[in-house]
């Protein structure tokens, strides 16, 4: 009997430590994307969170990582589920998944609401999770599905906050209408890339920021 009470003892002094961020990560493959630039995509966003910076902010968090791939209306799939990053082995296996997800779809055209939407059915599984932020990069605005700002109302009564990375590869000024149009919530942002051969820098940086509570709460933009 007295193992036994101290073994509790020893279970509730070490209390498993909580979530900070669900953090979705969701990967455009619409038809403007070209299998060097999707392969850019990939490997950049698996060197940005190999980035010894943002790996040690995932691990400090206990964050969960899952990874989205999205195009046309009804053409969006979640291709790595939730995972928690306790360490950098954590780590090293959701990057080198990343890396080896195959592209679901080539020829398809660019829906945002519809990921949107798509992220909220997911992160009601994440609850545990302090924060949940739907980190979404594309290079081109909304042009099929329901519109980004009808899903607004949804996501802010779920708690999710949406930032962007734009890659204005062929619309210049693009970022501009993600910041109008598509990110929403507690301290949301949107980063540019102004070329796909910029996006591997560009995302250790936005991801690095997404992972800083200070810098979140410094930025509440009430939207």
């Amino acid at each position: 009997m007295r193992a036994i009470f101290c073994a509790c003892l020893i279970s509730f002094a070490v209390p498993a430590q909580a979530c900070e961020v669900a953090l979705m990560l969701a990967v455009d493959v619409s038809g403007s994307v070209d299998p060097t630039e999707y392969r850019i995509q990939m490997e950049g966003l698996a060197a940005g969170l190999l980035d010894s910076s943002v790996s040690a902010a995932l691990i400090s968090g206990q964050s969960k990582l899952a990874l989205m791939q999205w195009t046309g209306t009804s053409r969006q799939e979640v291709v790595i589920g939730w995972t928690t990053m306790r360490d950098d082995t954590d780590v090293l296996a959701f990057a080198s998944e990343v890396v080896a997800a195959p592209r679901l779809w080539r020829n398809f055209s660019t829906a945002i609401g519809e990921a949107l939407a798509l992220s909220l059915t997911h992160f009601a599984q994440v609850p545990e999770c302090a924060r949940h932020v739907l980190d979404i990069s594309g290079d081109g605005p909304s042009n099929e599905g329901r519109l980004p700002t009808s899903v607004w109302s949804e996501l802010q009564a779920a708690g999710v906050t949406v930032n962007a990375l734009v890659i204005e590869a062929s619309i210049p000024g693009l970022t501009k209408y993600f910041e109008s149009d598509v990110i929403t919530g507690p301290g949301a942002f949107a980063a540019t890339a102004n070329t796909f051969d910029e996006y591997p820098r560009e995302i250790a940086r936005k991801l690095l920021r997404e992972l800083t509570k200070s810098l979140a709460a410094a930025e509440l933009s009430g939207r």
